[in-house]
């Protein structure tokens, strides 16, 4: 019963919240440096854990966070395994104070709210329709985003991997890590079980 009546409350704050801070982004970004944007943005994904926890069960705990690379650093790659929503908004949180950098489909910045604060936010878009010549296009601006400090993050599966299975992996990442003399931190979880793909309904995950 917890697991219906919390994924339904969850579902609500998303669909209100989530247009009220994505529109504060928006109105302030002017008057924001990119990494003010950026800690701003990353109230609502720091919110969206505490929600869960509060409404859902889902509690986690970090396992060898100290081997990190700190933050202010030259630049680094994450390289996550992808089975769930959770980690598109909990790993970029959890990773703070470090500057996150996704690489999305350009499609995506075209979704109302969400895409505009991936334009605001500066993260890389990619055109896929352009085949070698994107890869190139995001090897130039990641480059320059991993200079100024910021950090990649790759889902090399590229789509939501159910548990226990394995996609076929893509090697953007690594070969960007090459190209840049970049570390590579790797990240997996197991979000999955608690928060399935496709699934509306969350399980709780017991308290570390």
């Amino acid at each position: 019963m917890r697991s219906a009546i919390g994924s339904i409350l969850f579902f609500v704050y998303i669909v209100v919240y989530t247009p009220i801070h994505a529109t504060l982004l928006l109105v302030l970004s002017p008057v924001l440096s990119l990494r003010q944007r950026y800690t701003f943005a990353c109230y609502w994904n720091r919110l969206n854990i505490e929600m869960l926890r509060i409404l859902c069960g889902i509690h986690y705990r970090i396992e060898g966070q100290e081997n990190l690379p700190a933050a202010g650093q030259q630049g680094a790659i994450v390289l996550a395994k992808h089975q769930s929503a959770w980690e598109t908004f909990a790993i970029p949180a959890l990773l703070l104070p470090r500057h996150l950098c996704l690489i999305y489909k350009r499609e995506l910045q075209y979704i109302p709210f969400f895409g505009w604060s991936l334009w605001v936010l500066r993260m890389v878009p990619i055109d896929r329709s352009k085949g070698k010549d994107a890869f190139e296009q995001v090897k130039k601006v990641a480059g320059q985003r991993m200079q100024a400090g910021a950090w990649m993050m790759f889902f090399p599966e590229g789509t939501r991997v159910p548990v226990g299975k394995k996609g076929r992996y893509k090697t953007g990442g690594t070969r960007l890590a090459v190209a840049n003399q970049t570390p590579v931190v790797p990240v997996a979880h197991n979000a999955g079980e608690y928060w399935s793909r496709g699934s509306f309904f969350k399980k709780p995950a017991p308290s570390p």
